[in-house]
């Protein structure tokens, strides 16, 4: 079985699999067989060591690669050791963890878990209870601060301690009441799943142990994408037995706008001086060609561990650089490039993959694919779980999970339609804050007419009759399976009628019973712990989980939820000055940024196996602005000899502009003066081409956005 195990494996990948206990850091090159190494090694440690699977965790960071690791493992253990292993993303991990022993910080084990616009409802309900202007602090900058703060283990008040702006100061308010108000709804945020678990830790010294005696080995997928506390959650974990086995690229770090610190992976012998450190530098995926371009980009940055990443591929043909006139060019030369390679070369659509910097871009490409009636998929669009029949579908559930869940409530209280207006929801939701009450508890006073509110008897009745259905429902749960609970919950709300009657009704129809197909994988668990994995599992998911690579389709994705995914042909479109590098990075001064930018260059060249395409436009029109543009710097790094230009060559880099006068730096939370609107504080400021565009909340004259070269901005003290 050992045998079994290692077979066909190269000696990097066998050095690395049969590294003796103690910590193990595994830099390997994007193509080198990474997952196959971490799942081998995971086999190794249970077939040839003996080893418990019960005390093996893997965590990685989608469902989609915890899915592919598992997958692995039924194939290499079989289904009933792989099934004893734990297995997963950090969240999944932190919100069980949270499931079990959360009590011990005050954390109700029916707890629900927040997303992106649940967070942002939340914040604006919070600005409301502190009589903040949401148009002067915007909830997503809020929101921004708070998941930063949390990504560093800053609670909030650790966060008020730091903060040295008024700006800061009102974040720190605010997140000090949004966390209040988690815990009145009985909720977590992302954020929260790995903060909580490392603070119940720290708190509770002998849970701690409970988990770091039965984890004898923790292993981490993609160790360049961990944040502080998701570093800080693996090293306490790893505390009593040191068997942390971390595998990642530095040089594919691009993820710190969510705040993935590349220092983790750069300082992981500093913490671990012990540490053995394999590298995994042969490549099979892409070719010769391809690889050696790729690298010639890299290179040039200096925060980087340097390895020689080579391959026993064919040399395959140049890289395609070239050059079309605008982003209507651009797209037409892509969807016939497609088209050639469909019809001469024998190749699928979902062999190619078109790759930008920002969502933006996939406007002009959607319309000439459309044009040409040429099949493709853009990842990223809309997602299932964020559309507004499966958020209702999902919130009548976590209502009857968790009563306590206000946001959810509000959302479903008049929806379909019952005469509860909005006046009357924030009326009742303001009573019941001030009583101390959940939304559910302020609806049952006020039903049975414990409040001072002066309803109407129509919206009492309407009251009254939205919580009859949900107390029903309420007595199903915990005694029928959650298909059955959401068959009866949109049958008795109404909400299959009012679906079915609206404009598109049939498809919104068909996507809610999509839902009930993944309600049904959870019918092997009984009644309540089903609906809790159910809702657990859909807030869990993210963009690329169910990307079928399969379809018969092209690919439009963005550079940054490429990475993982690999595809035959690859266009990286854009290769501009101001969209790869991005003028927010390249115009920062920031020397961190901009690498990050050539890393995401990188990680979109390296997903290629056979033909790669680099496309810059002469001149763009991309948000409301429209000129002439540089090629991006990118491009002359690639040796000339590995490329070939059908549609025009492509000059050396230019060098950048001289800077126009801009004035004074100036930062969120700053008082500044303008010659015609006053004086006003500063809200946002980012880059904009050679220039900053600012936005100032002015006093009497409102919010303006403001170029600061024009606006001649004097700063207050």
């Amino acid at each position: 079985m050992e045998n079994d195990i290692l077979k066909g494996l190269n000696p990097a990948q066998l050095e690395a699999i049969q590294a003796p206990d103690g910590p193990l850091l595994i830099l390997a090159g994007p193509g080198s067989g990474k997952t196959r190494a971490i799942t081998h090694r995971i086999a190794y440690l249970v077939r040839a060591k003996g080893l418990s699977p019960w005390r093996i965790l893997g965590v990685t960071f989608t469902n989609k690669a915890a899915r592919e690791m598992k997958d692995r493992l039924n194939q290499l253990l079989g289904p009933t050791v792989a099934g004893q292993l734990t297995l997963g993303t950090f969240h999944a991990f932190g919100a069980k963890v949270l499931r079990v022993d959360g009590v011990g910080i005050g954390i109700d084990r029916a707890f629900a878990i927040y997303d992106d616009s649940d967070q942002v409802a939340l914040l604006k309900a919070c600005l409301q209870d502190l009589s903040l202007d949401p148009k002067k602090y915007p909830p997503k900058a809020i929101q921004n601060v708070i998941s930063a703060a949390k990504s560093h283990l800053l609670t909030a008040e650790d966060y008020i301690q730091k903060t040295s702006s008024y700006f800061e100061e009102i974040a720190g308010r605010t997140y000090e009441r949004y966390q209040g108000r988690l815990r009145e709804a009985k909720a977590v945020d992302f954020d929260d799943l790995i903060m909580l678990p490392v603070l119940l830790f720290r708190q509770q010294p002998d849970i701690a142990a409970k988990y770091q005696e039965r984890y004898r080995h923790i292993l981490v997928d993609e160790f360049q994408d961990t944040n502080i506390a998701q570093y800080e959650l693996a090293k306490v974990l790893a505390a009593e037995h040191r068997n942390l086995c971390v595998v990642g690229d530095p040089d594919q770090s691009i993820y710190s706008w969510r705040f993935a610190d590349i220092g983790n992976i750069l300082s992981f012998e500093k913490d671990f001086p012990d540490a053995r450190v394999v590298y995994l530098e042969q490549n099979y995926r892409s070719t010769k060609t391809i690889l050696e371009a790729a690298s010639h980009v890299i290179k040039a940055n200096l925060e980087r561990k340097p390895y020689n990443l080579w391959t026993e591929n064919a040399s395959g043909i140049p890289v395609v650089l070239t050059e079309v006139y605008d982003e209507a060019e651009e797209a037409q030369f892509v969807v016939a490039e497609v088209e050639k390679l469909v019809g001469q070369e024998k190749r699928r659509p979902g062999d190619c993959a078109i790759m930008y910097r920002t969502n933006a871009q996939s406007r002009a490409l959607e319309e000439a694919f459309l044009r040409y009636g040429m099949p493709y998929r853009l990842v990223g669009a809309t997602r299932f779980y964020e559309r507004r029949e499966i958020k209702d579908a999902l919130a009548y559930l976590r209502v009857l999970s968790n009563p306590s869940d206000g946001i959810s409530l509000a959302r479903i209280i008049n929806v379909p339609g019952r005469g509860i207006g909005q006046r009357t929801v924030e009326e009742l939701s303001t009573w019941a804050q001030h009583q101390g009450l959940s939304l559910y508890a302020g609806l049952q006073a006020a039903v049975k007419g414990e409040t001072p509110l002066p309803f109407a008897a129509r919206t009492r009745r309407a009251l009254q009759d939205f919580l009859g259905v949900m107390e029903n429902l309420r007595s199903d749960v915990g005694k029928v399976d959650v298909v059955t609970l959401l068959d009866t919950t949109l049958q008795k709300a109404g909400y299959k009628d009012y679906v079915l009657a609206e404009e598109g009704g049939d498809e919104r129809w068909e996507n809610v019973l999509e839902l009930r197909t993944v309600a049904s994988g959870h019918l092997d668990l009984s009644p309540e712990e089903g609906l809790a994995s159910f809702l657990e599992g859909v807030a869990l998911v993210s963009d690329v989980d169910d990307l079928d690579q399969r379809a018969e389709a092209v690919t439009l994705i963005t550079l940054h939820q490429a990475k993982g995914l690999e595809f035959p042909v690859v266009f990286i479109v854009g290769m501009e000055e101001g969209l790869l590098p991005h003028a927010r990075s390249r115009d920062s001064g920031d020397p961190a940024q901009m690498e990050e930018e050539r890393r995401l260059c990188y990680v979109g060249m390296t997903r290629a196996k056979e033909r790669l395409y680099l496309v810059r436009a002469f001149r763009r029109s991309f948000q409301g602005r429209s000129g002439p543009n540089l090629p991006s710097r990118f491009l002359a790094d690639i040796p000339r000899h590995l490329t070939t230009s059908p549609k025009g060559l492509l000059g050396a880099v230019e060098p950048e502009p001289k800077k126009l006068s801009l004035g004074p730096n100036l930062e969120p939370g700053d008082q500044v003066r303008h010659a015609r609107f006053g004086e006003g504080t500063v809200v946002a400021v980012f880059p904009s081409g050679d220039d900053r565009e600012v936005t100032v909340a002015f006093q009497g004259t409102g919010i303006k956005r403001l170029l600061q070269s024009f606006a001649k901005l004097e700063k207050v003290e």
